[in-house]
């Protein structure tokens, strides 16, 4: 059902029907909407719309219930046509800013932003590292430390760097290394850390057989390690006893179910990660069965990306369908651009 399939008296009652439930998470009878709401029109009228609405496929009737509650369709509508514009209080903005803004390292930076963005929404919120293994290396330094170990300095095009000790099996001296470190930069540079994996073999194919052959396999056997960056698939996610502290929880399987979900984080990274890069949004909204994993219809998920230069991260809500969306759509949107900008 397309936006133009409502009337406007139908569009009016659903928005009121599903900020109604958002409030209380009760369901929503007619006379409520009256009482609550300067609709303009008789119980019996917003009785009529919203059988209406129910049998469109925007509403539900529990069975113990005489009022109703929005479906995922229902909910689709609301976000996609009725919602108002996403905006985020300036005093929730300075709090985030002032709480990110006092890590100064990566780690301290995404846990700090995860914490304020549960925070804020009373959700449970994911934050995925950058993928630095899609990053483009900028070039290698090759620091000698002692006769047989030397530290590896790999500069990504992002801005950020990375340090690694290798063990040597022959002393090489610093004119040697500095002319290693030329041919990997003449090489490599330019390339995404994926790149350099698959090809970096055939890459030195002309130079292994010289007097640098140990060295470049030392190279060699460390390529997994040097540029495939311990962060990938890492992730952090916070906010278990805010998204509990929702009424839909109180029930034992709901309670356990959510448990289960923190527990199992690696589901929660997979769709978020497959959000960012299969979806051109700015922000993405999955709501109930959009999911594809059975363990999320009963959740909506909102999701956005951030970056560290060219290197993609994801920043994402977990909550009941019954979320308000504009403000955790705000909330998104406002911290990936924050955590966007103390990361670069």
């Amino acid at each position: 059902m397309n936006n133009l399939e409502l009337s406007e008296r139908e569009k009016s009652i659903l928005r009121y029907v599903i900020h109604q439930y958002i409030l209380t998470a009760n369901p929503v009878g007619s006379r409520n909407i009256s009482k609550k709401y300067d609709v303009g029109f008789s119980p019996a009228t917003i009785r009529s719309v919203m059988s209406a609405l129910e049998d469109s496929g925007m509403l539900g009737h529990p069975h113990t219930s005489a009022g109703r509650i929005p479906t995922d369709k229902g909910y689709r509508f609301y976000v996609d046509s009725l919602m108002g514009v996403p905006k985020l209080p300036i005093t929730e903005k300075r709090a985030a800013e002032a709480f990110i803004g006092s890590s100064n390292n990566i780690d301290d930076i995404i846990k700090a932003t995860s914490t304020i963005l549960s925070n804020i929404t009373n959700q449970l919120a994911c934050i995925t590292y950058p993928q630095l293994s899609d990053s483009i290396l900028e070039k290698i330094q090759i620091v000698k430390l002692s006769s047989t170990k030397i530290l590896v300095v790999v500069s990504v095009a992002s801005g950020l760097v990375k340090t690694i000790t290798l063990e040597l099996r022959s002393n090489f001296g610093q004119s040697d290394l500095s002319n290693i470190q030329r041919a990997l930069n003449q090489r490599l540079a330019g390339l995404k850390f994926s790149e350099i994996r698959e090809t970096i073999i055939e890459r030195f194919q002309s130079i292994y057989s010289t007097q640098y052959k140990p060295i470049i396999r030392v190279f060699l056997d460390s390529v997994d390690k040097i540029f495939n960056d311990k962060h990938d698939n890492k992730s952090v996610v916070t906010g278990t006893k805010n998204i509990l502290a929702q009424p839909e929880f109180e029930e034992l399987d709901k309670f356990q179910g959510i448990i289960e979900l923190v527990e199992d984080r690696d589901v929660i990274v997979h769709l978020m990660n497959n959000s960012i890069s299969n979806e051109k949004k700015n922000i993405n909204v999955k709501i109930g069965s959009e999911n594809l994993e059975e363990k999320f219809i009963s959740y909506s998920l909102v999701t956005t990306k951030y970056n560290v230069g060219n290197a993609l991260g994801s920043v994402g809500i977990v909550g009941p369908k019954r979320m308000e969306y504009s403000k955790v759509i705000a909330t998104v949107e406002y911290i990936a651009k924050l955590l966007t900008k103390n990361l670069n």
